[in-house]
């Protein structure tokens, strides 16, 4: 007969003897669910997770949103029978009626996805006690979720460090909406904090870095969180999480990023080990996530609008902030629209922004449409307002904003219409064609010898535009 795999057996013995890892009982109070989660270092690391239905209307209807790391699930009944539970193609578990507890293991070095550089912001990253996961690979979450959801989570057997913050016992009170919207996750690994003005960013540091301390790498994070300052009046977010991931053999500073839209948002940047400090002082990257957070969700998604907003303020913002010399700022400008322009060439904005086939394309149509927005909302106003004051007013109007709340906000600004308009002349023309007539007015011309930038008709938005 041949041998069982390694993780039946681990599931045959945990159902076998429920009471070894039953949870510490917690106040039933109103949550429907209550999750232990036990970090495990032998044979491999992984995520063992309890779910206890407290209640007979808890669900029994339940997903991975991102669905690959875990094959199968146990429900184990009040009475003691157990069901092995087989997860679907699309993640869906479906438990009987009488279950009291689910089981399964999420082995955190299995099923890696590897993105944009071979990096995965979602599943399974790390090495030794320092791992970074996506909540969707790991978290098997209510099918459907109501509002008046309530969860409980437990971590225990490392420090970990998910975009909520625990109560004084260490455990986490959820909503509905968290375990949907769950973030990104960092187990292991060591702490720092870091405290821009008016904020706190809680840093999980996962790995080694061979060239850069701990203190050196939160004050890092510290000054490239003030550069949002320099686009809203104050932090957007009075905490957030930033997990810092070592990548081995690189020295580039920040590879990759991404912010995921929890509550509060989770930032996850992936650093090369072996990166030099001179190469933080130069780095986008965390510039362009940190950024993400001067603007609230747009739902549903519209990748073009938040990716542009994002990328025409890295460089704005560094120009702002003093990084950068309003030369260098529209200089990498430039650059930037001549990369995209190459991407797409010949292609409307419209075609490029529906088919979603080119990044580049995306980022850098979105980003001179949000600069072609600031000098518009500057012409209505007199230079009194631009881009950031709509910001500022989708802030206060909610936690999210939609695509049409957008533009309403920019004509509430202008004091008349203007999104509609100028957004047609963009989407259905050749891409960036608006650029050439739009620098010339700012007196922003660019050429072998690098980039001039004159007097002209608007050059005095342009110059507001660069915080001068």
């Amino acid at each position: 007969m041949a041998p069982l795999p390694l993780l039946v057996l681990v599931l045959a013995l945990w159902a076998c003897h429920p009471e070894a890892l039953r949870p510490p009982q917690l106040p039933e109070a109103s949550n429907a669910l209550r999750y232990h989660v036990t970090y495990v270092r032998e044979p491999a690391p992984a995520l063992d997770v309890e779910i206890t239905r407290t209640r007979e209307d808890s669900p029994l209807d339940f997903l991975f949103s991102q669905p690959g790391g875990v094959s199968r699930v146990l429900a184990v009944e009040s009475e003691g029978p157990v069901h092995a539970l087989t997860v679907s193609a699309e993640g869906r578990v479906i438990a009987p009626s009488g279950t009291r507890f689910l089981r399964y293991r999420y082995l955190l070095d299995a099923n890696p996805r590897r993105g944009r550089r071979g990096l995965s912001a979602s599943a399974g990253m790390g090495e030794g006690d320092a791992w970074h996961v996506a909540g969707r690979a790991w978290l098997l979450r209510p099918r459907t979720v109501t509002p008046s959801m309530r969860a409980t989570l437990r971590v225990e057997g490392v420090d970990a460090l998910l975009p909520w913050a625990p109560d004084p016992e260490g455990v986490y009170h959820l909503r509905g909406e968290d375990l949907v919207d769950s973030g990104l996750h960092g187990f292991g690994g060591r702490r720092c904090t870091a405290r821009p003005p008016g904020a706190v960013l809680e840093v999980a540091l996962l790995g080694r870095f061979s060239r850069m301390d701990d203190a050196a790498l939160c004050e890092w994070l510290r000054q490239s969180a003030e550069v949002v300052l320099t686009v809203r009046r104050s932090f957007p977010y009075p905490r957030i999480t930033v997990r810092l991931v070592s990548v081995p053999g690189r020295e580039s500073s920040a590879l990759f990023g991404t912010v995921q839209w929890s509550s509060p948002p989770s930032v996850s940047l992936f650093v090369g080990q072996d990166s030099a400090p001179e190469s933080f002082q130069e780095d986008w990257v965390v510039l362009h996530e940190f950024l993400h957070l001067a603007h609230p969700p747009v739902l549903p998604r519209v990748p073009w609008l938040t990716e542009g907003l994002a990328t025409y303020y890295t460089e704005v913002g560094r120009a702002r902030a003093g990084r950068f010399s309003p030369e260098q700022a529209w200089t990498e400008l430039l650059a930037g629209f001549a990369r995209g322009r190459s991407a797409v060439a010949g292609r409307t904005m419209r075609d490029v922004v529906d088919s979603g086939d080119s990044y580049m394309g995306t980022y850098w149509t979105g980003a001179l449409f949000a600069l072609h927005l600031d000098v518009e909302l500057r012409r209505a106003t007199g230079n009194r307002h631009g881009l950031d004051e709509v910001l500022e007013r989708l802030a206060a109007s909610g936690p999210t904003a939609t695509f049409d709340g957008f533009g309403a906000a920019v004509d509430a600004v202008a004091g008349r219409p203007l999104f509609g308009s100028l957004l047609a002349r963009h989407l259905d023309a050749p891409a960036f064609a608006e650029q050439g007539a739009l620098l010339q007015a700012l007196g922003v011309e660019g050429g072998p010898d690098g980039v001039r930038l004159g007097a002209a008709r608007d050059s005095p938005l342009r110059e507001a535009l660069e915080g001068r």
